[in-house]
């Protein structure tokens, strides 16, 4: 699976043990337990100051990216997770044995702590003039091939620390992500929402429609399921005086793996006391001005799938479910909602769409096949699609003029699904049998605890899910899930 072809990567890998050895023979050890670090590589340059050439000391480690040795001084490039800092090695400065030490026994790979003192060269690029240096630890591999770099594309998330090392996008892009939920987590600070930490250990799979991965707890005696949602543990808080609380967190689900699923993924799910679902979209667009103004920096991102510009700033569309599925069908089919004929008229308006019907569907799965399939891929720009079925989401409060619709949210964005949001059903008989439609005769997919938490009293509450690693891909420009994810699920193997 290397990218090296195996003759030469054998070669490189035998000359580069015999250095190691000849090394260890000489008493030097270069898998060092530490090394001088007092700056990164973009804090270091940003000391220096013009026309002050060698006044600043620096001590920076990283490993070297490109090595040129020209005879008596040598340039040579490290990297660290700031980027890349361009070193000068003279044998003036350090003597016939330790520069001699650097051309012979460094290869590009290799992790090294220098000192030195900054200077700019006549092309105007800050360097650090060498005054001493040490190898810290020895690459006994090649780094894939510069030009090319990872050719094979599974071979970059198999080996995702040979793509950070030589994939700059890669490495910027699932840097921004830690970013991305850093920001997330400040906004939430500053609206007084506490974070905190649910069982990844269910024993009821609940706050989903999904299949869970099972798993058994031997000293217990009993199987458990890996969460497939955070919602339920989180109302429970709400049960008990948290007004306001979020949790950042993996959510498994044993279902297929596309372009924008991955079995484990990481949600954010936010309650709010005392709010509803339009509370969510007021939230949500704050989340959404912070990422703009303190990680992206702008409010347009070009969406990478049809080249449109996505714009996050002003006010976001509103629009109900029904209204875009009218407009799809070409005539009211929501005028049929509450008559014999809708499933009827549900299937003409697939059919007429060119969509394929499966006979156990229910009606209300025939009708969001086409919001799935022909009304959701288009809404490039952020839309909140309101109003939707109840049987879509048994978690969610009943619209009060409607009880067939609940008041819900579901964010598109770029033609995908950033976050669902509702006004929580906090009525223990409403709940009971919602839940008890959703399961059927499946009486153990019901968390009956939680039914018992909602007769102490839960207050009315707005909630909200985002998807972090989606939000990841819209607002990185990401092709796939895999590239928003350091190391995402695979099929085992070499």
């Amino acid at each position: 699976m290397s990218d090296i072809p195996a003759d030469i990567s054998h070669d490189q890998v035998a000359v580069r043990r015999q250095k190691l050895q000849d090394m260890r023979a000489g008493g030097f050890d270069p898998f060092q337990a530490n090394a001088a670090q007092t700056h990164f590589s973009q804090d270091a340059k940003a000391l220096y100051v013009d026309g002050q050439d060698y006044a600043v000391t620096v001590s920076v480690a990283g490993r070297l990216v490109t090595f040129r040795v020209q005879g008596g001084s040598s340039f040579v490039k490290i990297q660290d997770q700031q980027g890349q800092i361009q070193l000068y090695f003279r044998k003036d400065v350090l003597g016939e044995e330790r520069y001699t030490f650097f051309k012979k026994s460094l290869d590009l790979g290799d992790i090294i702590g220098v000192t030195g003192t900054l200077f700019k060269t006549k092309t105007g690029e800050i360097t650090v003039r060498v005054d001493s240096f040490t190898l810290v630890s020895k690459a006994l591999r090649p780094l894939p091939e510069k030009w090319h770099g990872l050719t094979d594309p599974e071979q970059v998330y198999r080996q995702r620390y040979l793509d950070l090392i030589v994939n700059a996008e890669s490495r910027q892009r699932l840097m921004l992500r830690s970013k991305i939920v850093s920001s997330i987590r400040s906004t939430l600070a500053k609206r007084s929402f506490f974070e905190v930490e649910t069982p990844v250990l269910e024993g009821v799979a609940g706050g989903a429609a999904a299949r869970p991965f099972t798993t058994h707890h031997n000293a217990l005696g009993a199987d458990f399921f890996l969460r497939i949602a955070l919602e339920l543990r989180l109302k429970r808080l709400l049960v008990g005086g948290y007004d306001r609380v979020f949790e950042i967190g993996r959510v498994f689900r044993n279902e297929g793996v596309s372009r924008k699923h991955n079995p484990e993924f990481t949600m954010l799910e936010v309650y709010q006391a005392y709010s509803d679902f339009r509370g969510m979209m007021e939230l949500l667009q704050a989340i959404f001005d912070d990422l703009c103004r303190d990680v992206i920096g702008t409010t347009e991102i070009k969406h990478a799938a049809s080249g449109q510009m996505i714009n996050f700033a002003g006010e976001w569309r509103s629009v109900r479910y029904f209204e875009l599925i009218d407009e799809a069908a070409g005539f009211a089919l929501s005028a049929h909602r509450n008559q014999p004929d809708y499933r009827e008229k549900a299937i003409e308006a697939c059919t007429k769409l060119g969509l394929e019907v499966h006979p156990g569907w229910e009606t209300h799965e025939i009708v969001n096949e086409i919001f799935g399939k022909r009304i959701e891929p288009t809404l490039i720009q952020p839309t909140f699609v309101t109003h939707l079925p109840k049987e879509l989401c048994p978690l969610a409060k009943l619209n009060a003029a409607d009880p067939g619709l609940i008041d819900v949210f579901e964010c598109i964005i770029g033609g995908m699904e950033v976050a669902p949001a509702y006004s929580e059903q906090n009525d223990p008989f409403v709940q009971r049998e919602m839940f008890e439609k959703q399961v059927g005769e499946e009486t153990q997919k019901m968390d009956t605890d939680f039914l018992l938490a909602l007769e102490h009293g839960m207050p009315p509450a707005g909630g909200m899910g985002v998807g972090i690693d989606r939000l990841c891909i819209l607002l990185t420009g990401a092709e796939s899930i895999r590239d928003v994810i350091l190391f995402p699920s695979l099929r085992p193997g070499a």
